[in-house]
């Protein structure tokens, strides 16, 4: 199809947007607001200024970004398989094995800068990019002055509005994205008959071409590049190749279903004199799975576009609107949390002016419980079952040229999205990330056989929605995150965390353990002998560099502390999964065998953990992976309560990195220190994230925008008030001292078990456990409580934390347990 290209580019286009927008506010026009937020409501008194200030909807698949503009609103659309390129070369660099030995031989002589440069003979092509669906554009002329303007976006039913008034008239927009429709859908409403006209747009940076659909839709058709690239290194977009195999198509369609005004369109969709105007989005890609071709063998995109707005098109506005909160309440209203009784406390402020009053150290402890809301409602938004895995960006991108290609990057940003699912009572939501670690076994298994002659399955730095596993930078990027090979086994961690909280023992059988078991495959190929060890080589600490003690900055080691922390995690967790299953014996008891053999955790000469194999001086000694400490989060390794020889080294650590960073870092951070029982300096990281790591529309910011650090911090908060990593459920046990009262109901903790907990002056008053599998509860309380069962065996343990009040109870499915202080 003949597609034409717009000379106007993405970021122009907002340019003038925001000239237009932001000239009419400075005609003596004032905006006020009399709408008061609500606890769990991010609300504004003006418009969006840019992206970083828009409010994020999305059902799983399709996202939007909400400017909240009067007179030129801006709507940027995402659908979450739109990439560029298409299926791996599942042997990209056949002459990579030939390197590995001399690399491994240069390591083990100290030639650590030759073996580096030959690394990147290794390396193979870099990741694919997330591209935007396009932008909806609704202009509307307003006469006279705007007043009592807002636009809010509420978490507790996931819709979001813009209100204000002109010339006597209150115009309201309403927006949500629906997961049981699959369309985005939006109102327009007046308060006066026949006060409304506007007209709509559709754009779109790439390659593309916009038509009516009769009188009342509009349908932009495009396609995507085949190539994909990040500054510095730009390369000419190209949308096609010779074979017709890549190069995915996509389209968006907006349809006005319902109005009692007149309608046109052409490129444009005109509405006039309307007092209400309902209008449904919907987009679709030819994205067929991540072995098809997009262009050659793609799905019928304007099939899949079509087929959910015209079931949508029959249902009225509140049958979809009930359906789309009902749909969403099911996940979000498991889980509340309550600090310090602030209920709608500061809820008056616009929530840019409460960050800011935050920063400036105000206590805002509803702003606190918000954030970790607001950590849910982007989980819940962005990764539905059947869908694809959240991105960096969850699946909000405006670029088409992302940051980092807004891929998934797997040496801790895709695993950190997914840490607050399982404990946060959103445990479905992780089938999009374990379907594409089954993909990523799939590609793997060639990327370990075509790059290593190992067996078993590898992941590299960096995936994508084809679920690449190659190490990347294309022979010229740095080994220090081009060649990370340890994507699989810390993947595999997922896997068996997912069979720890729901005890479903076919999926461990059926999923989990075959892949956990191809993840130590490779790990064992992987493994060379020195000195009696078995270590890793070549080995990295993910994007860190060292210094030599002869002055020389080096970024590849042996056995470097992560690699080491993360096979003795999965080895560990694949014999407990055999012992579970009563299978695999004979590996199980190879594996253990290893285990006793693996190069161990090192204290080095500051009294911190070492990082590399030596204990040597990093480049960056506040570098914003702290990935050494593996072992205490998300591992289960290391702990105040099992040794404070390692915990006490982990602290120092800590303390040598500092509590500066990216967002992402300080959100990896608050989890740390709870793991180290600190809740006061926990605490103190989440207030360093929401201060300084945190854009006024909550998202969370590397900087740019990266969503981990939201689902990072929401994990941490769940962290400080309930852990079970150790096989035991601990209540509180990083309770900060400022939050002195508080309530927190939908937790979940390994076993299977939902928590309900309540407290005052930091100590419990009482709780309630239902046991949702069943099976014996370990419970480990800083105060003596009492449980409504029989046979409750009650101990006081000595540790290194103090006195611990432990019970044990054997519970029953289904069962409910109240649990009161004694």
């Amino acid at each position: 199809m003949p597609f034409k290209r717009s000379p106007l580019s993405y970021k122009l286009s907002a340019v003038i947007f925001i000239s237009l927008s932001s000239c009419f506010f400075s005609m003596g026009q004032t905006i006020t607001s009399n709408q008061k937020g609500a606890d769990l409501q991010l609300w504004y008194n003006k418009p969006a200024e840019n992206w970083n200030e828009a409010l994020p909807i999305g059902n799983g698949r399709l996202g939007a970004m909400i400017f909240g503009r009067v007179d030129a609103e801006l709507i940027q659309l995402n659908e979450e398989t739109l990439w560029t390129g298409g299926p791996v070369d599942l042997n990209p660099n056949a002459e990579s094995p030939k390197y590995l030995q001399e690399v491994r031989k240069l390591l083990f002589d100290g030639q650590s800068s030759q073996a580096s440069e030959l690394m990147k003979k290794m390396q193979g092509p870099n990741s694919n990019s997330y591209l935007p669906l396009g932008d909806v554009i609704l202009k509307q002329k307003i006469n006279g002055t705007v007043l009592d303007y807002s636009r809010d976006l509420n978490i507790a039913n996931a819709t979001s509005t813009t209100r204000f008034t002109a010339d006597g008239v209150t115009y309201t927009r309403e927006y949500f994205s629906s997961a049981p429709d699959q369309v985005i859908v939006m109102r327009l409403t007046a308060s006066k008959p026949k006060a409304l006209s506007v007209s709509l747009s559709l754009f779109n940076e790439l390659i593309h071409e916009v038509s009516a659909s009769g009188r009342n839709e509009l349908v932009l058709k495009g396609k995507a590049r085949i190539n994909s690239d990040e500054q510095p290194e730009l390369k000419q977009f190209i949308y096609k190749d010779s074979l017709g195999h890549n190069g995915m198509r996509f389209q968006a369609r907006l349809k006005v279903v319902r109005t009692d005004g007149q309608v046109s369109a052409d490129s444009v969709l005109n509405v006039r004199n309307a007092s209400e105007i309902l209008i449904l989005i919907s987009g679709a890609t030819s994205y067929n799975g991540f072995q098809q071709y997009p262009d050659r063998n793609g799905k019928d995109e304007n099939a899949a576009a079509l087929k959910p707005l015209k079931v949508a098109a029959r249902k009225s506005f509140p049958a979809l609107k009930q359906a789309h909160v009902l749909d969403y309440q099911r996940y979000f209203n498991r889980v509340s949390l309550s600090l310090n009784q602030a209920g709608n406390l500061l809820t008056e402020k616009p929530t840019n002016e409460r960050l800011a009053a935050y920063k400036a150290g105000t206590a805002d402890y509803g702003l606190e419980q918000l954030y970790f809301q607001f950590g849910r409602y982007l989980l819940i938004s962005c990764s539905r079952p059947k869908g694809i895995p959240a991105n960096l960006q969850g699946i909000w991108n405006a670029e088409v040229r992302p940051p980092w290609r807004s891929n998934f990057t797997t040496n801790i940003n895709l695993q950190m999205n997914y840490w607050p699912a399982e404990v946060c009572n959103l445990s479905e939501l992780t089938e999009p990330l374990i379907n594409k670690i089954k993909e990523m076994a799939v590609n793997g298994q060639h990327t370990a056989k075509n790059y290593y002659h190992a067996a078993g399955w590898a992941v590299h730095h960096n995936s994508d929605v084809w679920a690449q596993t190659n190490p990347v930078g294309e022979g010229t990027g740095d080994p220090k995150w081009a060649n990370w090979a340890m994507g699989s086994p810390w993947l595999s961690q997922h896997l068996y965390e997912h069979y720890l909280f729901t005890g479903d023992k076919k999926y461990l059988k059926k999923t989990a353990y075959p892949l956990m078991k191809g993840a130590a495959l490779f790990c064992l190929d992987w493994l060379i002998e020195k000195d009696g060890y078995l270590v890793t080589t070549p080995s990295t600490s993910p994007e860190n560099s060292y210094i030599l003690p002869n002055g020389k900055e080096e970024v590849v080691t042996i056995a470097s502390t992560m690699d080491m922390s993360i096979i003795r995690d999965l080895f560990a967790n694949v014999i407990d999964a055999a012992a579970l299953l009563q299978t695999d014996q004979e590996f199980a008891s190879s594996l253990k065998a290893k285990y006793a053999r693996l190069y161990p955790l090192h204290i080095g000469k500051k009294g911190n953990l070492q990082e590399w194999y030596g204990d040597w001086e990093d480049v960056d000694p506040q570098h914003r992976h702290v990935s050494q400490l593996f072992g205490l989060h998300p591992g289960r390794e290391i702990s105040p309560l099992i040794d404070t020889v390692y915990a006490n080294a982990a602290r120092k650590t800590l303390e040598i990195r500092g509590d500066a960073g990216t967002g992402w870092s300080k959100a990896w951070k608050i989890n740390f220190w709870a793991r180290l029982l600190d809740g006061n300096h926990s605490y103190k990281m989440y207030q360093e994230l929401l201060k300084n790591s945190t854009l006024n529309n909550l998202f969370d910011t590397h900087p740019p925008f990266q969503i981990d650090g939201n689902f990072g911090a929401a994990a941490g908060v769940a962290e400080m008030l309930l852990q079970s990593h150790l096989g035991t459920v601990q209540l509180l046990p990083a309770l900060p001292d400022s939050w002195k009262s508080g309530h927190v109901k939908g937790l979940v903790a390994r076993g299977g078990f939902e928590l309900e907990l309540s407290w005052e002056n930091a100590k419990l008053t009482n709780a309630r456990a239902t046991a949702k599998v069943g099976g014996k509860l370990t419970l480990q309380t800083n105060v003596p409580v009492t449980i409504n069962a029989a046979d409750v065996v009650y101990q006081q343990l000595k540790t290194n934390k103090g006195i611990i009040y432990q019970s044990t109870v054997e519970t029953q499915r289904g069962a409910i347990y109240d649990i009161n202080i004694k």
